[in-house]
């Protein structure tokens, strides 16, 4: 089932090329675009879109509080922010605010669509160029420093260190001989153990981790 998805940025360059990438996709269905956070927080009322693409700087009202608006109001609706900025502080501003996804506009387009895809599927993935730049202040905010995490079982470690490698829910299901119900199970037990909100925080918290590791000594 396509995804109904609702565009809005103040850039009419950018919501036809948008339009344009999306809509070779049978994966999502382009039901409306807007122009600011206003006409966008209209748009959700009277469409009610699975997914919102959401530029952070418009007019009027801008992105963040216009997430903030419709999460409140349609918590069921997946956000995911489109930005010129991979400043980490715009990350996570979008992530407090209740996004669940953040894309950078000067990413390659196929990866606009196995990102997308793989969100509204429930397996969002962050690239380890992204979690690079965001290490620092992501650990600084984790709530489980260091290399040990004391409070997960050996399955869930096993599970989140492929969450790292990038693997979706279907191919952890595969690598571990566990049915897709086991794993979002288990998931959602990694998400309340960590005190994260969503798979985008999971995904970057466990590439972060893989990347703070000391590689191992030599023989």
């Amino acid at each position: 089932m396509s995804a109904r998805t609702l565009i809005i940025d103040d850039s009419d360059l950018a919501r036809r090329g948008i339009q344009s990438l999306l809509g070779g996709s049978a994966d999502f269905d382009i039901v409306g675009v807007a122009g600011d956070g206003i006409e966008g927080l209209a748009a959700v009322r009277a469409l009610a879109p699975d997914l919102v693409l959401m530029d952070l700087r418009m007019p009027r009202l801008g992105g963040l509080d216009a997430i903030r608006m419709i999460k409140e109001e349609y918590p069921a609706a997946t956000v995911v922010v489109l930005s010129v900025s991979d400043d980490p502080q715009d990350l996570f501003e979008a992530m407090r605010a209740g996004a669940q996804g953040y894309l950078i506009k000067n990413v390659h387009p196929g990866l606009w669509l196995e990102y997308l895809t793989a969100l509204m599927r429930g397996d969002a993935r962050i690239s380890r160029g992204i979690a690079e730049r965001i290490l620092q202040e992501f650990m600084r905010r984790a709530p489980v420093p260091g290399d040990t995490l004391p409070t997960l079982t050996a399955r869930e470690q096993e599970i989140l260190a492929l969450v790292a490698r990038g693997l979706q829910n279907k191919e952890i299901s595969a690598c571990l001989e566990i049915t897709e119900g086991t794993v979002k199970r288990h998931l959602e037990n990694i998400l309340a153990k960590l005190h994260l909100r969503n798979r985008v925080e999971l995904a970057t918290f466990a590439v972060t981790r893989e990347l703070r590791r000391e590689p191992p000594p030599d023989d």
